[in-house]
C-alpha cells in the first residue's frame, strides 16, 4: 500500500517532493494557492461540524452497507437464469474488475484531492461538460438505488403483514423513516448504523440459507442453462448492480481522516461482498432450485420469509439512508462549497440540508412507485448507470492520468489494454442491458405503476 502519492509517478517524472524543493517566488506561490483546487472541506480545526473523521474500517462498513444490502437478494435467481458454473465465473470476474476500478478511484482522488464526487472528477477530465454529465449520472444512479431500497421495503412489509394495507402506504412509511434517519450531516453518524446494516443482512441471508437447506424446496439444478441473450443479460445486469457502490467512493474518501487508508476500506468491501455473493447465490440456488425467487428471501417459505424480512429491515432502510446521504451531500457541497455554511450548525443550514434530503427521497419514491418490479428496476439501473460508474468511467480516469505514457513500459502497455477492454465491457453492458431491461418492462404484465396491489 502506498505511503504517499509519489508512488504513482513514473521514475522519469519529478516527484512532489522534488517540486517542493524548488524555490518559487512568493508572489507566484500566492497566485498558485488562489487557483489550485483545495480539499473539499478545507481546514476543520475550529469548525462546528467536522466531516473528515472516518477511520478506514468505518469507511469500509459504509461501503458494505451501500453495496451489499440490495443486490445480494437477486443473485440466486441469476444462477437459475444462466447456470451454476457461468454465474460463479461472472460474479468472481466482475468482482475482480470492480476491485481494480475501485483502486483507480483512490489513485485519482490522491492525485486530485479536491474531488468529492463524479462531477468534480468529470470537470478534471472534460471541463464543465464533464462536470454536468458525470454529476447528473451520479445523482440519477444514486436516486435509482434509493428507489430500489424503497421498493424492497414495500416488498418486505407486504410479506411480513400479508399485504396489511395499500403498498403505496408502505412506500410513504419507508420514505419518512429514511428521511428522518438521514438527517445527521456527517458520514460518521451514518457509519454507526452501517455496522448494524451488515449484521442485519448477514443474519437475514443466513436464516434464508438455513431454511432452504432444511426445507429443500427445489430439486432441479443446472450447471449450465440453455438460455438466450435476453435472459442472460437480464441476469448479468443484476450482478453488475451488486457491484454498483463505486458511485459513492469519492464521497467516502473525502471524509476519511487519512485518504491513504482507502485501500484497506476497499479490500474490506470487496472481500466481503464477493465472497458473500458467491456463497449466498450458490447455497440458496442449490437448495431452492430453478424456481428461486427474486428477491431470494421469498424462497425460504412463508413463515421464514417473514422472519428473514423482519431481520433484514435495518439493512433495507440503512442501505438506502447511506445512498440518500451521498445524493444529498452531492447537492449540498455543490451549493455551499468554499463557504462557511458547510460547517455551521444553525437552523438555516439544517433546513437547507433537510430540504435537499427531502427532495431526493421524494424523487426516489416516485421512481419506486413508477417501476414496481424489483428485477426490472435493478436491470435498468445497472445497464444505464452502474456499467459506467463501476467500470467504464474509472478506466477513463486511468487513461487520463497516464496520458502520453501508454507505451512507456510493458506494464503500462498491459494496463492500457486492460482499461480499454473494461471500457468496451461497460459499453456492451450498457447497450445490451438497456435493450433487455426495456423489453422486460414492456412485456411484464404485473408492472402496474402507483398501485395498491401486493408486490411481494
Amino acid at each position: 500500500m502506498p505511503n504517499n502519492i509519489d508512488t504513482f509517478e513514473d521514475s522519469d517524472t519529478p516527484s512532489l517532493r522534488d517540486i517542493r524543493d524548488v524555490e518559487v517566488p512568493q508572489e507566484k506561490l500566492e497566485k498558485r494557492a488562489s487557483i489550485e483546487p483545495k480539499d473539499t472541506f478545507g481546514d476543520e480545526e475550529h469548525a462546528e461540524v467536522k466531516y473528515k473523521v472516518l477511520s478506514w474500517w468505518q469507511c469500509g462498513f459504509l461501503m458494505i452497507a451501500e453495496s451489499v444490502s440490495i443486490g445480494i437478494l437477486s443473485l440466486p435467481a441469476v444462477v437459475a437464469a444462466i447456470g451454476l458454473v457461468p454465474a460463479i465465473i461472472i460474479i468472481a470476474f466482475l468482482g475482480l474488475l470492480a476491485t481494480y476500478t475501485g483502486y483507480i478511484i483512490g489513485q485519482f482522488r490522491w492525485r486530485y484531492p479536491h474531488v468529492h464526487n463524479l462531477a468534480d472528477a468529470g470537470e478534471v477530465i472534460a471541463g464543465k461538460f464533464g462536470r454536468e454529465v458525470l454529476g447528473g449520472g451520479q445523482l440519477l444512479l444514486i436516486i435509482f438505488v434509493m428507489a430500489s431500497h424503497l421498493l424492497t421495503f414495500m416488498v418486505a412489509m407486504n410479506t411480513i403483514t400479508d399485504h396489511g394495507t395499500c403498498t403505496i402506504v408502505f412506500g410513504v412509511v419507508g420514505l419518512v423513516i429514511s428521511l428522518v434517519a438521514g438527517l445527521p450531516r456527517t458520514l460518521k453518524h451514518v457509519s454507526t448504523m452501517s455496522v448494524v446494516c451488515f449484521i442485519s443482512v448477514f443474519s437475514a441471508v443466513m436464516i434464508a440459507m438455513i431454511a432452504v437447506g432444511v426445507q429443500h424446496p427445489g430439486s432441479k439444478l443446472e450447471a449450465v442453462v440453455k438460455t438466450d441473450v435476453y435472459h442472460a443479460f437480464l441476469a448479468i445486469c443484476n450482478i453488475v448492480f451488486s457491484f454498483s457502490g463505486h458511485v459513492a467512493f469519492f464521497a467516502f474518501i473525502a471524509e476519511l481522516k487519512d485518504p491513504k487508508d482507502y485501500p484497506k476500506s476497499l479490500v474490506l468491501l470487496q472481500g466481503t461482498d464477493t465472497s458473500l455473493y458467491l456463497v449466498t447465490a450458490i447455497v440458496i440456488y442449490c437448495y431452492a432450485g430453478q424456481d428461486v425467487t427474486s428477491p431470494a428471501l421469498g424462497s425460504a417459505g412463508p413463515v421464514v420469509a417473514k422472519v428473514a424480512y423482519g431481520i433484514a429491515l435495518p439493512t433495507i432502510i440503512i442501505g438506502g439512508v447511506v445512498n440518500g446521504h451521498v445524493a444529498a451531500k452531492y447537492v449540498f457541497v455543490r451549493l455551499f462549497r468554499n463557504t462557511d455554511r458547510m460547517h455551521r450548525r444553525d437552523w438555516r443550514t439544517f433546513s437547507s440540508w433537510a430540504g435537499i434530503l427531502a427532495m431526493v427521497w421524494i424523487i426516489a419514491w416516485i421512481i419506486a412507485e413508477a417501476i414496481p418490479v424489483f428485477n426490472d428496476l435493478l436491470s435498468l439501473v445497472a445497464s444505464l448507470f452502474a456499467s459506467w460508474s463501476t467500470y467504464g468511467i474509472n478506466s477513463v480516469f486511468w487513461l487520463f492520468m497516464n496520458k502520453g505514457r501508454y507505451t512507456s513500459s510493458i506494464q503500462k502497455m498491459f494496463l492500457t489494454v486492460i482499461n480499454l477492454l473494461i471500457i468496451g465491457i461497460a459499453g456492451c453492458i450498457c447497450g445490451l442491458g438497456l435493450y433487455v431491461s426495456g423489453k422486460s418492462l414492456h412485456d411484464n404484465p404485473s408492472s402496474a405503476s402507483f398501485s395498491c396491489a401486493n408486490n411481494a
